[in-house]
């Protein structure tokens, strides 16, 4: 029962991967839209700026993670594992 349940949160495409960064990107400007309300001036815009940056850094690691992955698979090899805190 849980193993179908953790499968609804393993990102398998570039699809659901551009998904889940157009998700992160929308509530990083929202935030940054806070922040240039917050803080006017140039440390607003700073703050939003590493709002974005964030969300590009992210989405980099989503699909590098996706290569990987789809790398392993094909060679044969066993998927990595997830590090668990």
């Amino acid at each position: 029962m849980f193993r179908r349940i953790k499968r609804l949160f393993v990102i398998k495409t570039r699809f659901e991967a551009c998904l889940i960064i157009y998700a992160l990107a929308t509530g990083a400007m929202q935030r940054g839209k806070a922040y240039l309300v917050q803080y006017p001036g140039y440390g607003g815009w700073l703050l939003c700026l590493a709002c974005t940056g964030a969300v590009f850094m992210a989405g980099a690691m989503i699909f590098d993670a996706l290569a990987l992955k789809r790398a392993a698979e094909s060679a044969g090899a066993p998927p990595p594992e997830p590090a668990m805190p």
